[in-house]
């Protein structure tokens, strides 16, 4: 794993991209393993919050979020999961728009209801979700991170494992819409990182990144099993996450942080688990709420 960032670092260097990509929070590098990917709009952006009206009208309000965390310390994180399920009425939900009469058989005829096109919108409104998260200044804090392109790539790697493990108990179906998300990882990517100056490069970088994306994911899904060991996310964690180098796990009051974002990805993966089908597939979730939550000791 070290050996693959020490690549990746070395070729951001070369292509003068360390700094740039530092600054720029919108350049997260995304994945190339899936089929053709699907031509979209650029994510909007307002002030690093969910866009306050997606392209389907919805008007999206920062402060109609999850449940927030007000405990500190070794509480945190410790609370009963729930469903990340949207309310109904909540304004950050999208809805698919309903045409009638003439706009509608025009629309029918240019596939506009078929699955695909239905899942192209949607696995959009979801991604959107985990951006959202990924790009919450919260989240830094909340787990004293740098704000840099590693840290940024890997919580993006985090919680599109959420997602994806999530969609994997939906059988079939989950696992080609998963395969749609797929494409919005790796098409938003590919803008980001040309726009940041990457193009001679683009291939092997994205290569790199491609397996450090799987290695992450494998040592997820082993870690989340029942019969892993007890600490074995916190250690993954680290590895994925905090270690910028090979060394060993910090222990007592410095791990606080890593045992943190550990208790969070287990509440949120068993959160994901209470969150029912049509939520997850029409991208009406929200990751819980880190705006009032403490972990300091």
């Amino acid at each position: 794993m070290l050996s693959r960032w020490s690549r990746v670092i070395s070729l951001c260097s070369r292509a003068g991209l360390g700094e740039r990509l530092s600054r720029n929070k919108s350049a997260f590098p995304l994945l190339r393993n899936y089929s053709k990917a699907v031509e979209r709009d650029t994510l909007d952006k307002d002030n690093n919050s969910f866009s306050r009206k997606d392209r389907h009208g919805a008007v999206l309000d920062r402060n109609d979020t999850g449940s927030s965390f007000q405990v500190s310390g070794n509480m945190a994180f410790m609370s009963k999961p729930r469903s990340l399920a949207l309310p109904p009425n909540s304004t950050l939900s999208v809805h698919e728009p309903e045409f009638k009469g003439f706009y509608r058989f025009i629309l029918r005829l240019l596939l506009y209801y078929s699955k695909e096109s239905h899942y192209i919108r949607t696995t959009d409104v979801l991604y959107k979700r985990i951006v959202y998260q990924v790009d919450r200044p919260e989240i830094y804090d909340t787990f004293s991170l740098e704000k840099c392109f590693r840290t940024t790539y890997a919580l993006l790697v985090l919680h599109m494992w959420l997602c994806l493990s999530r969609l994997k108990a939906e059988g079939k179906e989950g696992i080609e819409f998963g395969q749609y998300l797929y494409e919005v990882y790796n098409h938003d990517v590919e803008i980001r990182v040309a726009a940041a100056g990457v193009n001679l490069l683009l291939t092997t970088w994205m290569k790199d990144l491609e397996k450090i994306f799987y290695g992450n994911v494998a040592a997820y899904d082993a870690a989340i099993l029942p019969e892993a060991a007890k600490d074995e996310l916190s250690h993954v964690i680290w590895r994925n996450v905090f270690s910028d180098e090979d060394a060993p796990m910090p222990k007592g009051s410095a791990a606080t942080a890593v045992q943190a974002l550990a208790r969070y990805t287990r509440r949120e993966y068993a959160c994901m688990t209470l969150t029912d089908k049509e939520a997850i597939f029409s991208g009406n979730i929200m990751f819980s709420s880190l705006g009032k939550c403490s972990i300091q000791s």
